[in-house]
């Protein structure tokens, strides 16, 4: 986003944001600043501003803005990670997991809409070595849901004539577009909407 003319002075540190250990409250300002104004529209100086600490500060835990827009990621990811696994090596079906994974992703997405966002529009713009990291995180967890589509259609319960890593694919560019259209205050909760795509997907995926 490009940077205007006049800027709208830093907001004093909110007393949520006051309350976090100094880590976190440069991860919630920078988030906030991204989310309001872009990444490269944001300065590291703004940053600490709205965080309410020095230059200092921010460069003993973090290296760069970058690895500030890194993080915002990376934790997300992690987390969503995290919750497929648990789903993928739980009990019932494959045809009963995939939908679980569906929902869930979907859930914490909508749960984490600023992040999502900011992770969407901005991630492009890290230097390569972070990129290559982040594809290859994103890959993992790519390649696990696939493996736990592949697993239906092993059972039978899913369709085999879509290549499964052609319906992941699918599913992913319509999570990746929630931020265009998601508000919070919608007529819809986030449970409605994560069940609503789960079964759009597996109603296109069962035999």
């Amino acid at each position: 986003m490009p940077r205007t003319a006049t800027r709208v002075a830093p907001s004093p540190l909110e007393p949520d944001l006051a309350r976090l250990p100094v880590q976190e409250r440069l991860l919630a300002a920078s988030l906030r600043l991204f989310a309001q104004q872009g990444f490269e529209g944001t300065s590291v100086q703004e940053i600490v501003a709205a965080a309410g600490v020095t230059k200092g500060a921010m460069y003993h835990y973090f290296a760069s803005k970058d690895e500030l827009l890194y993080q915002i990621y990376h934790r997300l990811l992690g987390l969503q990670t995290q919750r497929l696994t648990t789903i993928a090596d739980g009990p019932g079906s494959a045809e009963q997991r995939v939908r679980a994974a569906a929902a869930d992703v979907v859930e914490s997405t909508l749960s984490s809409i600023d992040e999502a966002i900011v992770s969407f529009r901005s991630i492009h713009m890290l230097p390569l070595p972070q990129r290559v990291q982040v594809r290859a995180e994103r890959r993992r967890y790519h390649e696990r849901f696939r493996a736990l589509v592949e697993e239906g259609q092993r059972e039978g319960a899913l369709r085999k004539d879509v290549p499964a890593d052609v319906a992941v694919h699918f599913f992913f560019g319509s999570v990746n577009q929630l931020g265009t259209w998601y508000h919070r205050d919608g007529e819809l909760t986030r449970d409605q909407i994560a069940e609503h795509y789960a079964e759009l997907f597996m109603t296109a995926l069962r035999t």
